[in-house]
């Protein structure tokens, strides 16, 4: 009946802060949909065949990613999903949510601690300090370059209080200006780890804040593994390299003096406790044996609800002890990958609250949410949709929750050549953009390539191939004479590879100008060209006729009006887009990557979902026909990739971290696309901010040799341009 009645009263309060009506669709008495990312989705399937001592019944939702789950289970589409505090700071700002954590990921050794850990401050207890304000001037000692504890709550919390001055340089991106902080109000410290992505920019940092070097233990690289860093090593550092103040867990400080830690008894070892003090916010100090005083705390991971299923709990937190037991028993890997537990954790009930509440208990929103100004900096995406804009507005938020920073906003244009206007105006600061896209965005609108996409094994290339169905006869270039072509997209610049190898056979001729116009001639059977009705190629009517008159528009939803765009509200756009003109919008030749990602259940859509790569085969530029797989050997071109432009009037240090920003949120998302997926179609739509076969995006400067050969391409077909 308490558990009842305090569920009652966290509703009712939930209700009335949030104003939202809350909506009944569970689809029966003890079935708990839980959201998964679709990546898992295999592995969920698994889990719920497992037998467990509650009738409760488990069904897999799959989604994009957290990000997705989130607003799912905000509209009732999911039940539950296991969260980070990350994943809570953006379900807390979520309009009239109702969530809730109801459950807890505790670890086994502490099974009672309040919260996952506690960030401190530790002293030689006689450090002569009156004071937080005698922080500066002392020798500190860290974890490592972006982490909680030894980085972001104590930067945090000491511009709260005043002892860190501006963090708003504009001159500096939000990294530097978090590093000259530490540097001014510190003499020495240890500070490890990759200060930035780019090596380049990772060694003039840290020449620049040397100071921040001295004390680890090998100061000229001042990276892992270094016997100072961590959270141990900054207490080693705090003990025996010259620290005068440690900033750590406080589970470690336990462990490293020998004191007891949840259930684990004492153990010896050299260390003193005696000798040293927490250091408290306000100043005082209180011994490390005793009771700590702590800055803030990491609440657990758990597992997130909403107001509908908060009714009946206790039927689900039972399953998920009972999946825990049977999981552990058979060490399934499921249990990590789903439920984040492993053999030193357990689900643990928790007073049921709101994520932002939960936060909040812990001290914690703040570090989560820091972002110092003003000025406030943002890394402005141009988008040409409402469904680009969506996918911006996802990462925005995912990438700002997860400590990405400056954040990312979006700027809306109507296509791709207002985009680079706008960026090149400073009304925006960056989009993606195909190597022909790339070089005209150089010569017409002063900006420059700063990110390139990376494809798997290929590195920073792809070969661009013509695709063809099995069947048919076609055996040459010359034999598609009166076909009908779907080439990417654009009027000149995504037409480059089949263009510059018909020019280069004669098969047009090369004073035939302008170009779009002689495709229309030589692929007479008609095209799927879009973004040809774009004024700026001054092309006819009945040229863009020609030229649009296999387009489709919005064919999923049966809207025409969309016909030829150059974008995703256009189903034959793009490089999937030309493909699926192949396959069902009469194609006979498709203009595309190599990669096969719309074959083999690699593309999830109704239109692909049984397509198979044996069905096509690829027609190559010297006649006869190859595999699918052989497109080294057969292509039109070898393409450099597709690289991330910003304006080329940005200083050094703006466009450092832009690069930065861009190079982490890959890495980040490479490594747990389940917290947002970076790279693939995004609520059905492909190649939104980023190519979906992309899988990492690298930093650059100069020009590979790739793209010089391709610039020989590029001179050809910009030779006549309408």
């Amino acid at each position: 009946m308490k558990l009842l009645a305090l569920v009652f009263v966290v509703a009712v309060t939930a209700q009335a802060v949030t104003g939202s009506v809350w909506r009944y669709r569970r689809s029966t008495r003890n079935e708990y949909k839980m959201c998964v990312p679709e990546d898992l989705l295999d592995l969920c399937k698994q889990m719920v065949a497992e037998e467990t001592k509650s009738t409760a019944k488990i069904v897999c939702i799959p989604a994009r990613d957290r990000v997705d789950c989130i607003d799912k289970i905000k509209d009732r589409e999911a039940d539950f999903l296991t969260v980070d505090p990350e994943d809570m700071s953006i379900a807390s700002k979520v309009p009239e949510q109702d969530f809730a954590v109801f459950e807890e990921i505790r670890t086994k050794e502490e099974p009672d601690a309040e919260f996952r850990y506690e960030a401190v401050a530790v002293i030689h207890k006689d450090l002569d300090i009156n004071g937080i304000q005698g922080l500066k001037g002392l020798n500190s000692c860290h974890t490592g370059v972006g982490r909680n504890v030894g980085y972001k709550i104590p930067l945090t919390k000491l511009k709260q209080m005043g002892i860190i001055g501006n963090l708003a340089e504009p001159d500096l991106s939000p990294r530097e200006n978090e590093l000259k902080a530490f540097s001014t109000l510190f003499s020495k410290a240890c500070i490890v780890g990759k200060w930035s992505p780019d090596p380049k920019i990772n060694l003039k940092l840290k020449k620049t804040y040397s100071n921040l070097c001295e004390l680890c233990e090998h100061p000229d690289i001042c990276d892992y593994p270094d016997n100072f860093s961590g959270y141990d090593g900054a207490l080693r550092c705090l003990a025996h390299n010259g620290g005068q103040v440690a900033w750590t867990k406080v589970i470690y400080v336990r462990k490293f003096f020998g004191l007891p830690v949840g259930i684990s008894p004492a153990k010896a070892t050299n260390e003193n406790p005696e000798n040293y003090a927490y250091l408290c916010p306000d100043g005082s100090k209180v011994p490390v044996t005793g009771p700590p005083c702590r800055w803030a705390a990491r609440p657990w991971q758990g597992y997130m609800t909403n107001a509908d299923v908060v009714k009946t709990v206790a039927e689900l937190r039972k399953k998920i002890e009972n999946l825990n037991t049977v999981g552990a028993q058979h060490h399934a890997p499921w249990l990590e990958k789903l439920l984040e537990l492993n053999d030193k954790t357990a689900p643990r009930e928790n007073k049921i609250i709101s994520p932002g509440d939960y936060l909040d208990k812990a001290n914690y929103t703040d570090v989560v949410e820091r972002d110092y100004g003003p000025p406030f900096k943002t890394i402005r995406f141009c988008v040409v949709s409402k469904d680009e804009e969506e996918k911006c507005r996802a990462l925005s938020k995912a990438a700002f929750a997860r400590n990405i920073r400056p954040r990312f906003d979006c700027v809306v244009e109507k296509n791709v050549y207002a985009c680079l206007k706008t960026i090149r105006d400073n009304g925006a600061d960056i989009i993606t953009l195909d190597g022909g896209l790339v070089d005209l965005a150089q010569r017409e609108y002063n900006l420059k390539p700063i990110v390139a996409e990376q494809y798997g094994a290929l590195g920073g290339s792809y070969y661009a191939v013509a695709a063809v169905k099995k069947g048919s006869s076609y055996q040459s270039l010359a034999d598609l004479k009166g076909a009908k072509s779907c080439p990417p997209e654009s009027g000149v610049p995504r037409i480059n590879a089949p263009l510059y190898q018909l020019l280069k056979k004669n098969l047009i001729e090369k004073t035939n100008c302008p170009y779009p116009k002689a495709l229309s001639e030589y692929f007479s059977g008609g095209n799927c060209l879009p973004g040809s009705k774009d004024t700026r190629f001054g092309l006819s009517k009945d040229v863009t006729d020609k030229l649009c008159s296999l387009c489709g528009g919005n064919v999923d939803k049966s809207d025409t009006s969309t016909k030829c765009n150059f974008d995703s509200t256009e189903a034959y756009s793009g490089y999937t887009g030309a493909f699926r003109c192949l396959v069902e919008g009469g194609g006979d030749v498709a203009f595309v990557k190599h990669v096969p990602g719309n074959t083999d259940g690699n593309n999830k859509d109704p239109w692909a979902v049984n397509l198979k790569s044996s069905d096509y085969e690829l027609l190559c530029p010297d006649g006869g026909r190859a595999k699918v797989e052989d497109y080294a050997k057969c292509n039109l071109a070898h393409a450099p990739p597709h690289m991330v432009v910003t304006g080329n009037l940005k200083t050094e240090s703006e466009i450092d971290e832009i690069r930065n920003a861009l190079v982490s949120i890959s890495k980040q998302y490479i490594e747990r696309p389940d917290y947002f997926k970076l790279f693939g179609s995004f609520k059905g739509k492909k190649d939104l901010l980023f190519k979906d076969s992309a899988t990492g995006l690298v930093s650059i400067s100069g020009e590979s040799e790739i793209q010089k050969e391709y610039s020989q391409i590029l001179a050809l077909v910009n030779a006549c341009r309408a």
